[in-house]
């Protein structure tokens, strides 16, 4: 790792997500493309891979493929296919709208200066790849990555402070300028307004049932996880903000880089008509649980990135809005990620990766940050 940072024992996961070879795939994909290019010769997939340090829903691999047009001229391209997960693989959520993912990432496309990939084909059929995919090309550039957390090295952890200054603010006018979509009911198909106020508790009760769903196989209740839920009732807001298009994932690892500039903004599956605060607790929380991982294993992180004085205000100034009750929204990131690293954690069980815990707040990764997130002793600013 660059930097000569050493990384400490336990920080590096290894997680199993597909069992399918990239050879079968390429040999699938190739089948599938033969009927969507307009070609008279079977196309050569080929240089295919899946990323170091890909995410741990869905899968993505990367591959060129080369074709002949019926004019006889010769076309090559770099693309990415993502896969949602094989069911032997044991998703991490129920459903993956592949078709939304779409419609959110044409409509920031064309209706902002955010970048994204261009998809070029969504496939909900099983059939070709054993699993639902779509596929959209390929952008060069380096991301934050998440496994091992960029806070241990790397690129990121190499900058100078003023690189890694253009880094956070660009990365906070990724946030502002999808916000900033004006209806955006409108402008993705499938979506429709809602009464004010009424999209975040029904996201909230989304989230209660995707916690049940997590429990359907074991029954395990996780008392963090309940006492966030009991928290977050007692401290609802009062006027929630209006909804804005939210990433839904948005963080720092889900953006492409080309040096400090955005190349591409990646991973939509989340996307959701929301109160902007709901990405920007996301992209507060996501952030300071890596640097408390750092702190806790007595090295020394990225202090001086996405502290909330300051995205808060960079956010801000660009988006031109106030933004509100972050406790709540800092404490609500902290819940849903707990449920999914609980549902990744029973993952690793089930594939005898770790041992099962007896103590069920431990299914959580964070659960002392979530702990004292709901005692109030939680403290953002160290």
């Amino acid at each position: 790792m660059a930097g000569g940072t050493a990384m400490p024992d336990g920080v590096e996961e290894v997680i199993r997500t597909t069992d399918t070879s990239l050879e079968e795939v390429g040999r699938r994909l190739a089948d599938w493309l033969a009927t969507r290019l307009e070609t008279n010769r079977p196309p050569r997939v080929h240089n295919l891979v899946r990323p170091t340090h890909s995410g741990m829903s869905s899968i993505s691999v990367l591959f060129d493929v080369d074709w002949v047009e019926q004019d006889g001229t010769a076309r090559t391209a770099e693309l990415v296919a993502r896969l949602t997960p094989e069911a032997s693989a044991f998703p991490v959520f129920p459903a993956y709208d592949l078709k939304l993912q779409y419609e959110v990432m044409r409509a920031v496309g064309e209706h902002t200066s955010v970048p994204v990939p261009q998809v070029l084909w969504v496939e909900n059929s099983p059939e070709p790849l054993g699993t639902p995919f779509l596929v959209m090309t390929r952008v060069d550039g380096v991301v934050a990555v998440d496994n091992p957390p960029y806070v241990f090295g790397g690129w990121l952890y190499d900058m100078d402070a003023a690189g890694r200054r253009r880094v956070q603010d660009a990365a906070v006018d990724v946030l502002a300028r999808v916000h900033a979509v004006d209806d955006p009911a409108g402008k993705v198909a499938g979506w429709s307004g809602s009464e004010p106020g009424t999209s975040l508790r029904r996201h909230f009760e989304n989230e209660r049932a995707y916690y049940e769903w997590t429990r359907r196989d074991d029954g395990l209740r996780i008392p963090v996880l309940e006492k966030a839920f009991d928290w977050l009732e007692a401290h609802w807001p009062q006027d929630p903000s209006p909804d804005v298009l939210c990433w839904g994932d948005a963080r720092i690892g889900n953006i492409m880089y080309d040096g400090d500039v955005p190349a591409a903004v990646l991973d939509w599956e989340s996307a959701v008509l929301c109160p902007r605060e709901l990405d920007l607790g996301w992209f507060l929380f996501f952030h300071r649980q890596f640097q408390d991982l750092a702190e806790q294993f007595s090295m020394p992180g990225l202090p001086d990135m996405f502290t909330p004085a300051d995205v808060i205000r960079r956010y801000e100034e660009v988006a031109g809005v106030e933004a509100c009750d972050l406790d709540f929204y800092l404490t609500y990131a902290a819940l849903r990620h707990g449920i999914v690293m609980s549902r990744i954690e029973r993952r690793r069980i089930r594939f005898g990766e770790v041992e099962a815990h007896e103590n069920p707040d431990e299914y959580v990764m964070h659960h002392r940050m979530l702990t004292q997130l709901i005692d109030g002793t939680y403290q953002w600013e160290k």
